[in-house]
């Protein structure tokens, strides 16, 4: 492998764990956020429908899912 290419393949691997991370991040303050809704602690109404905030939940769910698996077969620590 030349340097350049051990470069791009650390540089991809970095921007995965990157996304990964940050997604997940965010990802876990909207939870947060919904648990405290369906509670009735959360101290303010959001102006979006409920549903709209529970499917961008699942589907940040499913990104994180992907993520994992792909850095597993590619071999990323996350």
């Amino acid at each position: 492998m030349t340097e350049t290419a051990l470069e791009n393949t650390d540089s991809y691997r970095s921007r995965m764990m990157t996304e990964y991370w940050q997604l997940k991040d965010k990802y876990e303050k909207l939870r947060k956020m919904n648990i405290q809704r369906e509670a009735g602690t959360l101290g303010f109404e959001p102006k979006c429908d409920v549903c709209l905030l529970e499917r961008q939940e699942e589907i940040m769910r499913e990104y994180l899912r992907v993520l994992e698996i792909r850095a597993e077969i590619e071999g990323v620590s996350l």
